[in-house]
């Protein structure tokens, strides 16, 4: 049977294969700590639960609105009235199964064959194949360590062509848990306006910041940024709901009209009770999300100390539950008689012996490799001590 070129194109997702791989393997028996987690190792708030569960008890398990129940959008024009300082009406929400659907109907409602988008890297590839799949070009913008490998004016400016209709950023980033300022998001929009571009913001780690940084959406920094910024945001990360799959976006109206109709020929609704549910969690919980959030900061704290020790460069995070180390010094060296050529190497014999890590490859950063602290304490400590004898061993 004919497969299409797109589909052909398209690689796998190596979070999701990496971790795939560490459940196989945990099953056969074998000991193996996963730094690969992109959700949090919390249940979802027992609150939270709960009303799923009325709503199943009272039947409500029909269709809604292609673009989510009115009580549902209600509360998150509240939330990014709250949070954010952006005002929205509901018609301007548009709610999704997962941000990654949000991601995939915005870019696909935006981006024309043969126009490009802008991504700055290191950066979650996902991006990348939908730009891909939309017909896009993906321009990827390499960014500097000196710039906390965040993209700035210049380097925008350097990449814009007469085919740019966009750019996506990510903050906090996944991986590399950098975050943008007040100030280079003002430096950013500078150069945005003067060319007419829109923006894609994905702010799905929006709750999770430490060091006493504040989060800002791009949307908020003028007039400009508002009427051309789909905010992408979600339930999963801040409210351990992945996988109930509520994602939505904010949109000038026309836009989010078109990203309804595409919506609407795709995966059409969110799950009914999901979305129930997941107005009880925007109504409230601010300090179980604060318990969630001190959680990482102290396993934060811990893996940035065991890194150190190591004598390894990372960038250190400022937001979501991600950490980006260095591995070029180990370029070239050996274990057992296998030799690392990259961070795909690097993964796969780090695997072997216990660990398993994402690589940097499919980030656009193949001297580094991305550990997630969204694992138990116990875990990090362990997953470290065999790091450190992985590393002693290489010839």
């Amino acid at each position: 049977m004919k497969i299409s070129k797109k589909a052909q194109s398209v690689p796998a997702s190596m979070t999701l294969e990496i971790s795939a791989k560490v459940k196989e393997l945990k099953s056969q028996g074998k000991s193996i700590i996963g730094f690969t987690a992109g959700e949090p190792d919390f249940n979802t708030p027992e609150y939270i639960i709960n009303s799923a569960k009325e709503a199943l008890d009272k039947g409500l398990t029909k269709y809604t609105p292609v673009a989510g129940m009115v009580e549902l959008k209600d509360a998150i024009v509240k939330k990014f009235k709250k949070d954010n300082n952006l005002d929205y009406e509901p018609s301007q929400i548009v709610v999704s199964d997962g941000a990654k659907a949000s991601l995939f109907h915005a870019i696909y409602a935006m981006v024309d064959e043969g126009d490009e988008v802008i991504i700055p890297a290191p950066f979650w590839f996902t991006y990348e194949e939908q730009v891909k799949l939309a017909g896009g070009i993906p321009v990827i913008v390499q960014t500097k360590a000196e710039n906390g490998y965040k993209i700035t004016s210049c380097e925008l400016e350097d990449a814009i062509t007469d085919k740019t209709v966009a750019i996506i950023i990510n903050s906090p980033s996944n991986p590399t848990g950098a975050l943008y300022n007040e100030d280079e998001f003002r430096s950013l929009s500078v150069v945005i306006e003067k060319h007419g571009l829109a923006v894609i913001s994905d702010e799905i780690y929006e709750k999770l910041i430490y060091d006493g940084q504040k989060h800002v959406s791009i949307a908020s920094i003028s007039p400009y940024m508002k009427e051309n910024t789909v905010v992408i945001n979600g339930v999963s990360k801040t409210y351990a709901m992945t996988g109930w799959r509520i994602g939505y976006l904010a949109a000038p109206k026309s836009l989010a009209s078109a990203i309804n109709r595409v919506q609407g020929h795709s995966t059409s609704n969110a799950c009914s009770f999901a979305q129930y549910a997941s107005i009880t969690a925007l109504n409230g919980g601010e300090e179980v999300i604060e318990i969630m959030r001190k959680s990482f900061d102290d396993r934060r704290k811990y893996m940035i100390s065991r890194v150190e020790e190591l004598g390894l460069e990372y960038i250190k995070p400022q937001g979501a539950f991600y950490m980006f180390i260095d591995i070029s010094k180990f370029i070239g060296k050996s274990f057992a008689g296998k030799v690392i050529d990259g961070s795909m190497s690097f993964a796969s014999i780090l695997t072997e012996n216990g660990v398993a890590v994402i690589p940097g490859l499919p980030f656009h950063a193949d001297n580094f490799i991305r550990a997630s602290y969204a694992v138990s304490l116990q875990d990090i400590k362990e997953g470290f001590d065999r790091i450190k004898a992985f590393i002693n061993n290489l010839v």
